[in-house]
């Protein structure tokens, strides 16, 4: 296994440590705890790629693992952020629903021996998705402890996130299906 494909395992490994850190916020700085192991598992995504690239060391492993690990640390921050009542219930089930979409079309496109590799819009929908994960962990709205949200440039900053997420993944989703509209079509 190369290293960008370690890289992508370790990022899958963070996950389960991120997500005990969002759900177990009693331990003293969990939140901070949470956001530095978020941010190294996405740090890992920039990386894997960037290397696999740069050193020729691109496989269908990669191909297919890369995008189910950002998949899995996305889906599992904004369920986290979900029943903390940060993110809107509603557009995590839109942003897995749309997951489980392109994961279908990717097992299709593998069972007829094509691989579909994340698009450009795909990329950068999961960089959006990723940056507001850690603007809501970071909870500017609440540094102080009083609890008040809902006010101010902060959260019209996390809104706007939240919401370009939800647009990206839409995009995104609409641009793989007209890309990839011969898989379904494709019998054995």
């Amino acid at each position: 296994m190369n290293l960008p494909n370690k890289l992508t395992v370790f990022r899958v490994m963070l996950i389960p440590v991120f997500v005990f850190f969002m759900l177990v916020p009693d331990i003293p700085g969990a939140k901070w705890y949470a956001l530095l192991f978020f941010c190294l598992a996405s740090v890992t995504d920039f990386f894997d790629g960037y290397l696999a690239r740069k050193n020729n060391l691109v496989t269908d492993f990669g191909k297919f693992m890369d995008p189910l690990a950002d998949k899995l640390l996305i889906c599992s921050a904004l369920i986290a952020l979900c029943s903390n009542g940060r993110f809107p219930a509603w557009i995590v089930i839109v942003i897995i629903a749309r997951e489980f979409t392109i994961s279908g079309f990717r097992l299709i496109a593998s069972d007829n021996g094509r691989v579909i590799s994340a698009s450009m819009w795909g990329k950068v929908k999961t960089v959006v998705q990723m940056f507001a994960v850690i603007f809501l962990i970071c909870d500017f709205n609440n540094v102080s402890g009083t609890g008040l949200k809902g006010t101010g440039a902060v959260y019209v900053i996390e809104q706007c996130f939240i919401y370009l997420a939800m647009a990206l993944t839409v995009i995104s989703l609409i641009d793989y299906i007209i890309k990839n509209r011969d898989v379904i079509s494709t019998t054995k």
